[in-house]
């Protein structure tokens, strides 16, 4: 399992490598709502506790070049039932995260439609009351539906076309989003930004860590990046390169933002705003009268849409290839482990990967971001486990890069992350018992589905000892150049 195992289709550049996650459009207003002017403080803390396990991240998939994120270090370290936890975990993770910023997506969608006279306004940016078809369905929930559907089916029929559409979504976003930065410090408002007081009245300082708890799938980029590890170009290098990239452009980038939503803005407006926040600083400060665009907040809805696409896109991506590395390795269905004969693609676990993110939709906003949080926190804590125990356990392993201050930066990111957990199911008991229901829930469906396919598992392998010719339907092991 220590081999360098590669895909025909390594593809993906290290720029098509490099993802941001466009967590900072959808969740800004929540963390303001929950922690005041507090949430820039919400999203440095964040980027430092990321930090350490992104020093992890880039250790192990220097190491180990395998696609399928997290699972894939785990699993070579770990027995079968804590790689199989792992692997669930963080499968869930990601397709719950699709349909985070397909709710995203719409309300921005609305509003850019709104800007140009396509749909009525919808009262004000990222308003409650959304449109609704004749049957009664939220407009935005079929918005959100139609924008998973549509990743889903260009990335079942080309790896290479999707990591291209990431990468021009990527630049646009970032672009955008200096561009809203500039010209928030040069506005008015902010040259009169009060911060004070920076804490809720109600919560304290403390407010700041339940809010980083919701917020912390907003730094997931980095490790979606190495769940596409065989379909990128020498990936021990790039790999590394790409994590380091995307972690440091993600804190700089959401900093900046989120200071610039708070001194034009306000946290009360951002709060009111809601996952369209900040479209609504940018509405609040942007210049009117553009051509083309018309209002210059236009411009950062605009780039809400494709934030929000973007990140859709990249958890598309990562879901199929943990289910795929499941497939591969035995602890999901066989088929889940096979390439399309025709397209090359994971095209199974795709499917797979779509059914619960297509339900997802029809989860509340903080709901879905609370249950992905919460699973990055837990398996982010086993990946930080599991560079420890490769160093111990083969010393002499080929490591193209090598964290610096070890073990200080695993240990660290252990005990952060644990924190951050802890408190985040406190929070989840007092405000949020669906996520903690729905997430407790997959925990138990998991451990019936590792019982049935390990006995399965043993069913097979009886009856290839009993003379099963070898390439049959039994083997559990797909057909996967190495």
């Amino acid at each position: 399992m220590s081999g360098e195992s590669r895909s025909p289709n390594a593809e993906l550049g290290l720029l098509d490598a490099t993802m941001i996650g466009a967590g900072i459009f959808v969740l800004t207003g929540l963390a303001a709502e929950i922690a005041g002017p507090a949430a820039i403080l919400v999203f440095a803390l964040n980027g430092i506790v990321t930090t350490f396990t992104g020093l992890s991240y880039a250790e192990l998939a220097a190491s180990i070049p395998k696609s399928g994120g997290g699972y894939a270090f785990v699993r070579e370290i770990f027995d079968d039932l804590a790689s199989f936890v792992m692997g669930w975990m963080l499968w869930f993770a990601y397709m719950i995260a699709g349909g985070l910023y397909a709710l995203g997506f719409a309300p921005n969608f609305l509003e850019l439609l709104h800007v140009y006279g396509v749909v009525p306004p919808p009262g004000q940016v990222g308003a409650v009351a959304l449109p609704v078809v004749d049957a009664g369905i939220p407009l935005a929930f079929l918005l959100a539906f139609v924008a998973v559907l549509a990743l889903v089916a260009l990335n079942a029929v080309s790896t290479a076309a999707s990591g291209s559409a990431e990468t021009v979504f990527t630049i646009i976003k970032v672009s955008i989003l200096v561009v809203f930065v500039g010209f928030g410090l040069a506005s008015p408002m902010f040259s009169g930004a009060e911060f004070q007081p920076l804490f809720p009245a109600g919560g304290g300082a403390f407010a700041i860590l339940p809010a980083m708890g919701l917020t912390f799938i907003a730094f997931e980029g980095y490790d979606l990046i190495t769940t596409v590890t065989e379909e990128v170009q020498n990936p021990r290098e790039n790999i590394p390169k790409a994590i380091f990239v995307s972690l440091g452009a993600t804190v700089v980038v959401y900093l900046a933002v989120v200071t610039v939503a708070i001194g034009t803005l306000g946290s009360g407006g951002l709060a009111e705003a809601g996952e369209a926040g900040i479209a609504a600083a940018a509405t609040s400060f942007m210049p009117t009268g553009l051509p083309v665009i018309r209002n210059g907040g236009a411009l950062i809805v605009f780039g809400a849409v494709f934030s929000t696409l973007t990140a859709l896109n990249a958890v598309v991506i990562a879901s199929s290839r943990v289910a795929f590395s499941m497939g591969r390795e035995g602890q999901l269905l066989p088929s889940v482990g096979q390439l399309h004969h025709r397209y090359g693609t994971p095209f199974v676990a795709i499917l797979a990967s779509a059914v619960v993110m297509l339900g997802s939709v029809a989860l509340p906003t903080q709901s879905a971001g609370n249950m992905a949080s919460l699973f990055f926190l837990l398996s982010f804590i086993i990946v930080n486990v599991a560079v420890i125990r490769l160093r111990r356990e083969r010393p002499d392993m080929y490591r193209p890069y090598e964290m610096p201050l070890y073990p200080l930066p695993p240990l660290i990111g252990v005990v952060l992350n644990l924190v951050l957990t802890v408190v985040l199911v406190e929070f989840l008991i007092r405000t949020d018992p669906l996520a903690l229901g729905l997430s407790a829930g997959w925990i138990a469906l998991g451990g019936v589905a590792y019982v049935v396919l390990r006995r399965l598992r043993g069913r097979t392998g009886r009856t290839a000892s009993a003379g099963t010719e070898p390439g049959s339907d039994t083997e559990m092991s797909p057909e996967v150049d190495d």
